[in-house]
């Protein structure tokens, strides 16, 4: 049944239009998780079976590589792959500097590690990510299970030394169970509300026994591009030092996306 989209939903399905743009045909496509993110496979699904482009995807999730595979997406791991050409994903906050807080799915660690393993990251967002300094979303932190009570403790402590407005940090929970990450670990989740330094922190969390990684990316972003419900799009290139308006017209294509939401 064909459903309308809503604003949000358009925003993203227009960020997410533009972004597969910069996919090329053979290219190897890091795929990021999330609800924007799974605009962004299902566009490369339908280049895939209707444009005939062959990529291979690499999923950073076990949710998005199933989405991969039931719209066409070749997937392979990472180890397979070892080196990416793109990869695109969104984000749960974004700065001027185009540095990231992301996590909120969860995925964070295999998302840092796609990303890194890229030649350029895209990262598709609206405008509701955008912040003039990073913490309003809480910062997740992925942790192992042993511990992680000591390991909370520790990073509670240190964060009374770093430039931060809030100082607790809280299990995420599923339902009332911890949340487990692909690999196994929890997530804890700092709500420190402003980041004065995110460099400093990402340093000094990373040194805590237990800590696995945070969600801070920094100087990992190549291209953000914006999202508006009316069909407009800003690309900002930050090696370039440049920034598009452009529009998108969806109206031939709309019913077929009616549900990606995660």
């Amino acid at each position: 049944m064909t459903a309308v989209l809503s604003p949000i939903d358009k925003a993203k399905y227009i960020a997410a239009r533009r972004a597969v743009e910069f996919v090329e045909d053979g290219m190897r496509v890091g795929l990021g998780t999330g609800s924007t993110a799974a605009w962004m496979v299902r566009c490369l699904g339908e280049m895939v079976r209707e444009d005939g482009i062959k990529i291979t995807g690499v999923a950073t999730s076990a949710r998005t590589a199933q989405l991969a595979r039931e719209v066409g997406v070749p997937v392979k791991t990472l180890d397979e792959v070892r080196w990416l050409d793109l990869t695109i994903d969104g984000a749960d906050e974004y700065d001027a500097d185009l540095n990231l807080i992301k996590g909120g799915g969860g995925a964070l660690l295999h998302e840092k590690i796609v990303a890194t393993a890229s030649d350029q990251m895209v990262v598709i967002a609206d405008l509701s990510k955008q912040v003039d300094t990073l913490g309003a979303f809480p910062l997740p932190v992925e942790v192992i299970p042993f511990g992680w009570q000591t390991t909370k403790a520790l990073i509670e402590e240190m964060l009374s030394n770093v430039d931060v407005l809030g100082r607790s940090a809280s299990l995420r929970l599923n339902g009332a169970d911890p949340f487990r990450t692909d690999e196994g670990n929890y997530i804890l989740d700092l709500h420190l509300r402003r980041i004065a330094n995110p460099a400093q922190l990402s340093l000094v969390l990373n040194q805590i026994p237990g800590v696995v990684e945070n969600g801070l990316f920094l100087d990992i972003c190549d291209v953000l591009v914006i999202g508006n419900a009316d069909g407009t799009v800003e690309v900002r290139d930050i090696n370039n030092g440049t920034v598009e308006h452009e529009r998108i017209d969806i109206t031939d294509r709309e019913n077929l996306f009616t549900d990606s939401a995660e």
